[in-house]
């Protein structure tokens, strides 16, 4: 084909070519199998060594293996270990054509820029936590990177600061800082195995978020592989996409690698309990004072609250009930605990013996839900393979729920009889950041969060319409009692349920149903930088921020540019030369 120009089709030709420039197309990537070689796949394994000083295949012993396609044998071994729903399990889930495993950062720069070029959409996982899956599972044919195997920890106690990589865990990070110091510590999640780089890019939050926040509140640089494949810090960013990757998911942005993190100081001896109540126990009673006092108490107090349908067995009978248990822990000693817990909450009648002194990594453990006697070390399991069914929703509460509300929770609780909740108290140190400072908007304002939480075993489609029915039939009844205009949720805990966008519109409209309600009065700003930072979308999934329609993006300023009235100009007068 002779290039472009006025004497190979005139302005018409040129019409095209800047439409082409401004509206990417292309053909999917289709790597099926082996057979595929010579085609598609030569051509994107190609891309990825003329994009990269290192090799990218190998044999597995030698460490060096970074393509997979669906006929290697690491495939399926590599796809099913961070799978950690098994909704998404199944023979009928969608299936990456290729699942790239990246060992340095040259290795994701390529990733990007040759499935940019092959039109390929990428799903990016550290590891797999992604309630819904989004993470390595897609509607349109798909690439999965996985970041597993960056997961350096680099604590540097001197300085208080921690480099982690996006493929660490949590479980991890934790023990890296522990090994360094017996007196610093992160504010994060409580599951030793969710990766690092979704749990942060949304928020992250563990039990010391009324005293520190959030994990985003302490992130004091980043590295980001952008749509060009770039390498970006805080300072080549820029302030506006630095911004947007602490709290909206990092994904829709580029492929975070790493963040740089502030850690905090915790005392050599924190303490933890459990107090359980059934309704037959006073446990409505419980619910009301809890919440007077966990959004208001001493900072370092968190005041967990699980609330579970249950079925109390005696010789004679079987009772359906609910059962109240509080978590606590205390930055802090247990005779200071309990004197405080005396004033706040003496329907807790917490004693000196239900407490549990001990170190905040042996607390982590703890909470962790490993046995008392657990070895640090265990942090360190990434625990492949193991997986349940599962359905995750969220809500906030900005006004207590009344007595008479309690009681008609209970009564659907136990009518449902499977779906439980997790309230999370917010206040201290949440109340006191902008609801601005991250895209995490649920700030001052918030009593607690509540997670829906549904669990089951038995596989198929059946056994998920039923269970999956129950928790959003429990979500509904909760309406009257949650944030309103609009119905607020933590993307964290991700629920296609109140919302999803269209591949093919990659509407605006449809990505504001779900981004209002994740991020509040922050989504207009984080559109504006999508936009900015990758007008064509490319970065995108089920709940990933829009961008703005094409006359208000980017590219409607290039057509604006005096480039472009300059090669218009040409065009009108190729135009009038060639009609005489």
């Amino acid at each position: 084909m002779a290039k472009p120009g006025f004497s190979s089709g005139g302005p018409i030709l040129l019409l095209l070519v800047l439409s082409l420039s401004i509206s990417p197309n292309g053909l999917l990537l289709a790597v099926a199998s082996e057979e595929s070689k010579g085609t598609a796949y030569d051509a994107f394994v190609h891309c990825l060594t003329n994009h990269t000083d290192s090799p990218i295949k190998g044999q597995a012993s030698s460490n060096i293996w970074f393509v997979h396609t669906k006929n290697t044998s690491y495939y399926a071994s590599i796809l099913r270990a961070y799978i950690r729903n098994a909704r998404f399990n199944a023979s009928s889930t969608p299936k990456p054509l290729i699942i790239l495993t990246p060992l340095q950062e040259s290795h994701v720069q390529a990733a990007v820029i040759c499935a940019k070029s092959q039109s390929a959409r990428l799903r990016i996982r550290s590891g797999g936590h992604d309630f819904e899956g989004i993470s390595y599972t897609s509607n349109e044919p798909f690439i999965l990177l996985d970041l597993f195997n960056l997961r350096s920890v680099t604590v540097d106690i001197q300085n208080e600061i921690a480099v982690i990589q996006a493929g660490a865990t949590l479980g991890e990070v934790y023990y890296k800082i522990w090994e360094q110091s017996k007196v610093h510590g992160f504010p994060s999640g409580l599951c030793p195995t969710v990766g690092v780089g979704g749990h942060f890019s949304g928020g992250g939050y563990g039990n010391m978020l009324r005293k520190y926040g959030l994990s985003v509140d302490h992130i004091i640089d980043a590295q980001i592989v952008d749509i060009s494949g770039r390498i970006l810090n805080r300072k080549s960013m820029g302030e506006d996409l630095f911004w947007a990757i602490r709290g909206s998911g990092g994904a829709s942005f580029g492929v975070i690698l790493s963040y740089t993190v502030k850690l905090v100081q915790v005392p050599k001896i924190v303490t933890d309990f459990r107090i359980q109540r059934t309704l037959e126990e006073n446990a409505t009673d419980l619910v009301v004072q809890w919440q007077q006092v966990a959004p208001h108490t001493d900072a370092r107090l968190f005041l967990r609250l699980l609330l579970q349908p249950v079925t109390m067995k005696s010789d004679s009978y079987k009772t359906k009930t609910v059962r109240v248990s509080v978590l606590g822990s205390f930055l802090g000693r247990a005779d200071e605990l309990v004197k405080l817990l005396e004033k706040e909450f003496p329907l807790l009648g917490l004693k000196k013996q239900d407490c549990f002194e001990k170190s905040w990594i042996d607390s982590m453990i703890w909470w962790f839900g490993f046995d008392n006697d657990t070895r640090v070390d265990k942090l360190l399991d990434r625990n492949p393979d193991s997986a349940w069914f599962l359905k995750r929703k969220s809500d906030y509460v900005q006004t207590s729920i009344p007595r008479d509300g309690l009681e008609y929770i209970w009564k659907k609780m136990i009518d449902l009889g499977k779906t439980g909740f997790v309230f999370n108290p917010y206040g201290g140190k949440m109340d006191e950041i902008s609801s601005d400072a991250t895209p995490f908007p649920h700030r001052a304002g918030i009593l607690y969060k509540i997670q829906y939480s549904i669990n089951w075993y038995e596989p198929g489609d059946e056994a998920e319409k039923y269970y999956t029915t129950q928790i959003r039939q429990l979500y509904s009844y909760m309406t009257p009692f949650v944030s309103k205009n609009p119905r607020r949720a933590f993307i964290n805990y991700r629920d296609l349920d109140i919302g999803v966008n269209n591949f093919d519109k990659n509407s605006y409209e449809e990505g504001k149903v779900y981004g209002v309600k994740y991020f509040h009065n922050n989504f207009e700003k984080l559109v504006k930088i999508k936009t900015a930072f990758d007008p064509e979308n490319f970065f995108r999934d089920q709940q990933s921020i829009p961008v703005y329609p094409k006359s208000d993006s980017g590219a409607a300023k290039i057509l604006q540019s005096s480039l472009y009235v300059t090669l218009m100009a040409e065009v009108i007068w190729s135009f009038a030369f060639y009609s005489f």
